[in-house]
């Protein structure tokens, strides 16, 4: 999963992947990056944290990281949260990007549509809770269908 700064959407998308997929016993290799690079390094936003721990779901541990060009070699599948994000990444990577790899994540829940994960950054946790939820349903659509 790839947003913006890999602090508020992506990481909440890892987190929430990451235990469906272990709930269902399937054995995917799931991570999140930004396009930004702004806060490598660092932990997911608190409010992106604070709604995760509330529905039974811990992303402390994970670390905010770039996305790089030789993530297509290494996922086999890259979402991305939004156009813009799509943009960076085809910029980013040159003549190694593979847009058969790159799939919009709400694509799983309103297929053929390229929409936006809103970024809840500039409001408040009602935006956070929002977005856990659309993330949620998605992650729901995503575990459904392996």
């Amino acid at each position: 999963m790839v947003c913006l700064g890999n602090i508020c959407r992506s990481p909440l998308a890892e987190g929430i992947l990451r235990k469906k997929s272990e709930d269902k016993g399937l054995h995917w290799i799931i991570d999140s990056a930004g396009t930004n690079g702004y806060h490598t390094g660092e932990a997911p936003h608190h409010l992106s944290q604070k709604v995760a721990r509330v529905n039974g779901i811990d992303i402390s541990g994970q670390v905010s990281r770039k996305f790089t060009p030789a993530d297509f070699e290494k996922y086999d599948l890259i979402y991305v949260m939004a156009d813009d994000v799509l943009q960076e990444i085809r910029r980013m990577s040159g003549d190694k990007f593979q847009e058969k790899k790159i799939k919009f994540f709400l694509e799983e829940l309103q297929p053929g549509e390229k929409a936006d994960v809103p970024d809840p950054w500039y409001g408040d946790e009602d935006g956070y809770i929002d977005v856990y939820k659309l993330i949620d349903e998605t992650c729901d659509a995503i575990v459904k269908h392996a």
